[in-house]
This record gives C-alpha cells, structure tokens and sequence, in this order.
C-alpha cells in the first residue's frame, strides 16, 4: 500500500487526491483489522454517531474481512500496521468518520487537510529502497515535454532530458519550475568569469504532492560559448608582422540580423522557437548587447528594417561612437544594409550606395543592394610623421532564391565592379579592400571559387549549382543555364569585373571614328569570323553577312590606308566576352576556414529549417602566392601583405547549435551568427 501511495505522487492533482483519499481508506480499514476482532470492527462500524449504515456499505464491509484477514501475514502486516495505527487513532478521525466521509467533506475538513501532511510523511519513512525505484521508473515514463506554467509568463515547452528525478519531503508545496527565459548572460559577463544563469524562485502548485524536477535550463552560455582565436602567434605571423613595428589594429563585425517583417512574414521558418523570444522587443536588447561586448570597430549588417535602424538602431549607435550609413533595398522591401564605423578610428573618404535592379534586364531584376566605403584610418597622434593607407569597406546582402544562381552572380560582379573603382589607385593597385555580408551561398559553391580564386568559367553551368549547398536541383529535367554573355553590353561592366570607362581610358590624341566611317567594316574578315567559343544559335550567330565585291574591296583599301584596327574595339570585346569566363582582380581570401578541424565538422554561420549551412563571410585583401613546381590546383594560395589577420571569433558547427534549438534561441536573437575578425593595417613612415 505504501508503493502506491508513492506511485500516486505521480498523478495529475485531481486524480491523485482521490487516490490518496482511497489509500488512506484502505490503510485505516486494515489498521482496524489487524488490531481488533471482528465483531469489535462491526461494532464500530455499526456505532457511527447519527448515521445508519446502508446496505452497499455493509456488503464492502463484508468482503474486506473475508479478503484481508487472510492475506495479513503475522510476521510482517502488523508490526507495519501497528506502527501506522498509533499515529492514525490519534491523529486522525475515527474509522467510522473517515471511511463514510465523502469526498467534499474531505475538501473542506480543516482536520484532514492538517493530518496529510504527517500522514504521509511517516508513509515515506516506510517506503523501501525499491519501491522507491519503482516510483523513479513510473516517472521516466511520463512524457518528456510537460508545460509549467509561472506566474506572469506564457506556457514554455521544457524539455526533460534527464530521468534522474528526486522526491522531496511533504511539509508544503514547493515544486521548482523550469525557467523559460534565459536571456543573454554571456555578452555581460566577464571573459575569465564562470555564472550560473539564474533561477525562477519556486512557484506552488494547488493541489499537487510535492516533488522536485531535475533543473533542465539549458545553458545557452556556455553550449554557444564562442572562443577568441589568437592568430597573431602564428610564426608566419608574427615574421611579418616584426618587419614592421607597427600596425593600426582593428576589428570587423558582420552580422545579418534578421529583420521583424521578414520573421512575421515567415513564421513557419521559426516554429521551433517560443513567440516570445521572436519579439522584436526581446530581440534587440541582445543584438545590441551582443555587438557592445565585442565591440568593434567596423560593423556592416544585413537585414535592417528601415524603421527600426533610423528609430532606434542609428541613435543607439551614435551613442556608443559610430558614424553610420543606410541602405535600403529597392522596391517595396522595408530592409536594407547598414555600414557602421567608430568616428574615432576612422574617417569617411567615398561613399557608394549599390543598387543591383537595372529596369529591362533579367539577370538584374531583383532588389538586393550594397553598401561600399573608403576610410581613412585615424592614427594617434604620437606617432608622428606616420602614414597608413586608406580602407574599402564593402557591405552586401545577396539574393537568396538557390535556384537563381545567375543572378547571384550578376549581383557579385556589379559589386565587385564598384569596388574596383573605389580601392583603385592612381598607380593602378588597390588599397586593401575588406568584403562583408550574407551571399547565400556556401563554400564550395563555384560562386566562393569566383570571389575567392578570382576566375570562374560559367558557361553552360546549372544556374542552381552556382549556390550549391542551399538546395540540389540536379533531378530537374530541364534546369536553367548559364549561357554567354551573362549581362549584356549595356550594363557597362565588362567580364573583369571592371566599369568600361575604367578599363578603357581614352589616351590622348586617340582617333576619333564617326558611326558611317565604322560601318564600312560590317563585312571585314573579323567581323564576317563567328567566334569558335560563341554559343551556336539557330537564327542568331549562325547567319555569316555576305559582303558584295564593291564593299569587300571598300574595306580592304580603309584597312591598308589606316594600317590600325584599334576602332574594331568592340567588336573585339564582345568576342572577349563571349567566352563565357568571368574573372576580377582584388585578390580576395576569407577569413574563416570553413572547418573545425578539433570537432571535425564543419562551420556553420546559420540554420535554415534545422540545416546548418555557412552563407555569411567576411573576405579581406591578401597576396597570392605561387603554387610550388609540378603542384596543379584550382584553388589559390594567399599570405598576409599589408592587410594582417590577427584574429577572429570562433564558429559552431550544426551539431552544437541543435542542442540549443537551433536559431534563433534565447541567447542569439537572430537566425545568423555574429561574424567577428581583427585585422592589422601596416603603418610606414612618410
């Protein structure tokens, strides 16, 4: 009997005050005939004050003493029901009361409700070690997610991982909820500092026997603790670094912050996570926290809602030092991109806002935008006559459709064309140029290989293997293709990632040709020459022009009279840009690896319907080294020049991030990782 009294501790309130109420029934009942005969049991019975024992009552009575008498063993039942008789008799009310009260006298009986407590107490104190065991077993059975329900807060869905579960002692209810809301503990705590996020003060429960649950919180702060990593003490490192004796030190953030509108306009992306941390009101506290302790110099963020950056995030920033510039997308999309910059280190040179939609054309018909910045790093002044060159800073979110790999590339090569025409110098070089933002695409996507080896052959790609990773495409029977040229013409941006009035600067004295002269030469030798790399089109490049004698002779005697095919320019390249190779010169690296090699998984910067995947990145400016002899490989090598890396925030990889629910969660507010990477400009003398 006192094993199911231990097992009922585990029913739902209701139920278990009626059980509790049938146990102690069944004890008092077997109390009574283990200690007195039966004719004294019907004497009592018999004798209830005021009360006449109904029939059904007498038959129950009846076969308790036939069943019960003879399954008291001696040697065992007694002493056990001796002990529980004394406090009973005493305490309790007579038999007679408590087996004929009902069960709302029992609600209200002030006397019962101040005898449970002791009741079952001594009832525990009885209770074996096995039984004990049995009661943990029935309670690993029940369901491993139960909603507790604190006072002033909504339901939260706990998870219950462990079965270790302890009974505590019956003086009062004191059940030890879950604490559904963690918040942000590590961005406010201290590196070297070890604290255990708090816990909600017990909350009683009506009607229910006491226990306390394991403590499940998970501990964000410490399962998505990110480590610094030192890359300063690298021997290749530091070797550089002691030519020059000193380095203009700074730190780069980019961080997709995951705009409200689009969380409400996607909410099935986030049914993994409680309404309340999807609040922009619980959100951006832990943004803003989480960029204040890392504390960078440059920020560049994705997904800005407009409203919010010019409300709230712009004078917040101001605050805390940043000079700060915006960029919404075009159309009717309310977010944008944002490039931040502490007015302190830095100052403006050139601002260059992005916009990718071009009117008419297919490969530039979305909305996404850019952000490009040229500062001026600002050296202290004790330095003295020392010099250091200037910063470009670009910021870019891309489209995110995995099966428009086209325009994806498109968007790349317009912004890696404006680059080019802000970091390049009168000489011709480039300052050093650090690439932030959220491309949609993964590592080894031949969009990567692109911005990163610096050369892509596109022609006749799968438009969706240029993202591949995000989705595979592969089974479509008809997949869309790559096909050259990629933009026409008209864009202005030739296949070297470069503006046409850039690369083709006018000399001086240069000839200069009317269109009726050019027009002569519609039916010369090169221009009569399909390309042999021009895709063959029915109706379009398979038609070769046929010139008369008069005019083939005409163009014979202009080309010896100007001895020159510099005016055949375009059409050159246009034969150029049918190759379908697309290359840019900035020589690009990325900051992170990509891999964790001490977990050997992969990073991962976010978690799309559970699915870890690297779409975000920051690349910066270093210099190509030479592949050693008889070494054949597509992937270029670089070393630090005057851009060093120092360092960067670690990465997760998917399995860690699943233990904390993936994103966003309590801790990290958005469905993206926070980017991090300090760098060192060289400073030289004058």
């Amino acid at each position: 009997m006192i094993g199911t009294v231990l097992c009922y501790v585990l029913l739902p309130a209701a139920r278990l005050l009626q059980a509790l109420r049938d146990a102690f029934s069944t004890c008092q009942k077997n109390v009574l005939l283990a200690k007195s005969p039966s004719t004294q049991i019907e004497g009592v019975f018999a004798a209830t004050t005021g009360r006449s024992v109904p029939e059904e009552q007498e038959a129950l009575l009846q076969q308790w003493l036939e069943e019960e008498v003879g399954n008291l063993p001696a040697s065992e039942s007694l002493p056990a029901a001796r002990k529980v008789s004394v406090t009973l008799t005493s305490a309790w009310l007579e038999g007679s009361e408590l087996l004929m009260t009902s069960l709302s006298d029992l609600n209200t009986s002030p006397e019962v409700t101040q005898c449970a407590d002791q009741q079952l107490s001594e009832l525990n104190t009885l209770a074996s070690s096995e039984l004990q065991d049995h009661a943990v077993a029935e309670l690993a059975r029940l369901p491993a997610e139960e909603t507790v329900t604190v006072a002033g807060s909504a339901p939260w869905a706990a998870v219950v991982p462990q079965t270790d579960h302890q009974t505590a002692g019956c003086d009062g209810v004191n059940v030890e909820v879950l604490n559904d809301d963690p918040a942000v503990l590590a961005w406010s705590l201290a590196c070297d500092a070890e604290t255990v996020p708090p816990l909600l003060p017990a909350q009683p429960i009506q009607d229910a026997v006491p226990f306390y649950p394991v403590p499940t919180e998970v501990p964000y702060h410490e399962i998505l603790w990110r480590d610094w990593e030192d890359l300063s003490v690298q021997p290749c490192v530091l070797e550089q670094v002691s030519k020059n004796t000193s380095v203009f030190e700074f730190r780069v953030m980019s961080y997709n912050i995951l705009a409200q509108d689009l969380v409400e306009q996607g909410l099935d992306l986030y049914v993994h996570c409680h309404p309340d941390i999807l609040s922009w009101n619980y959100r951006l506290p832990n943004l803003l926290q989480e960029i204040q302790h890392w504390d960078p110099d440059v920020l560049c963020l994705q997904e800005v809602q407009e409203n919010h950056y010019w409300e709230q995030l712009e004078p917040t920033f101001k605050e805390m030092g940043f000079a700060c510039f915006y960029k919404r997308r075009t159309g009717t999309k309310t977010d944008g991109c944002a490039v931040c910059y502490k007015h302190s280190r830095f100052q403006l040179i050139s601002l260059s806002p992005v916009e990718y939609f071009r009117p008419g054309l297919d490969i530039l018909n979305r909305d996404n935008v850019g952000l490009v910045l040229l500062l001026q790093p600002v050296l202290p002044e004790d330095l003295g006559l020392k010099a250091v060159s200037p910063l470009c800073v670009a910021n870019t979110h891309v489209l995110f459709n995995p099966r428009r790999g086209d325009i994806k590339l498109a968007q790349v090569a317009l912004l890696l064309a404006e680059i080019d025409k802000i970091a390049r110098t009168t000489e011709g070089s480039y300052y050093p140029v650090i690439l932030c933002g959220d491309l949609n695409s993964v590592p080894d996507s031949p969009l990567y290989k692109f911005i990163r080896n610096g050369e892509l052959s596109y022609h006749g790609m799968p438009a969706w293997k240029v993202v591949s990773g995000q989705e595979d495409f592969s089974q479509q029977l008809y997949p869309r293709k790559l096909l050259a040229p990629l933009w026409p013409s008209s864009l202005g941006v030739t296949d070297k990632c470069q503006y046409v009035t850039l690369c083709q600067p006018k000399k001086p004295g240069r000839r200069e040709y009317s269109r009726d002269f050019l027009l002569q030469f519609r039916f010369c030798d090169v221009a009569c020459e399909r390309p042999p790399q021009l895709v063959l089109l029915e109706g379009v490049t398979d038609a070769k022009p046929v010139a008369s004698a008069r005019e083939h002779s005409a163009v014979t005697a202009i080309l010896k009279r100007h001895n020159s095919l510099s005016f055949l320019g375009k059409q050159y390249l246009f034969v150029c840009r049918c190759s379908g190779v697309i290359q840019h010169g900035l020589n690009l690296t990325s900051v992170y690896s990509h891999f964790l090699p001490h977990r050997g998984r992969p990073e991962v910067t976010t978690m799309p319907m559970g699915l870890g995947a690297t779409v975000d990145y920051i690349f910066y400016s270093a210099e190509p080294v030479e592949n050693k002899a008889g070494e054949c490989s597509s992937r270029r090598l670089y070393k630090d020049g005057a851009l060093k890396l120092l360092g960067r925030l670690s990465l997760l990889s998917e399995d860690v991030l699943l233990m904390a629910n993936g994103l966003p969660n309590p801790f990290c507010s958005s469905d993206h990782l926070c980017l991090l990477a300090s760098f060192g400009l060289e400073i030289s003398s004058l």
